[in-house]
């Protein structure tokens, strides 16, 4: 297995998900971001040591189906997604709201 390239794992995390659901998932220390569609397990799991300095355990993904937009009478779909949650090892923690 190839070590994936350290100068495109910051571009990968697109950004933190704050919803009710997340919120609970972080008594399990497990933190959920919005990747990129093309971002895989390894890669995600390299881009959250690097960029935030703790260990991953377990990387679990998941893409919803695409959700219809209606403008008018057109009709499209909203941009598709990729969502990870991340298992932190114990101990470790990401801070999500710095303190101001």
């Amino acid at each position: 297995m190839t070590s994936p390239d350290t100068r495109n794992l910051a571009d990968l995390i697109v950004k933190p998900i704050v919803t009710e659901k997340a919120t609970l998932l972080l008594e399990d220390n497990k933190y959920t971001f919005d990747v990129l569609p093309k971002a895989t397990k390894p890669e995600i799991k390299a881009a959250i040591e690097m960029l935030f300095d703790v260990k991953v355990t377990k990387v679990n993904t998941a893409r919803p189906p695409r959700k219809t937009k209606r403008v008018g009478r057109f009709l499209g779909y909203k941009p598709q997604f990729k969502r990870a949650i991340v298992t932190l090892q114990e101990g470790d923690a990401i801070s999500l709201f710095p303190d101001v």
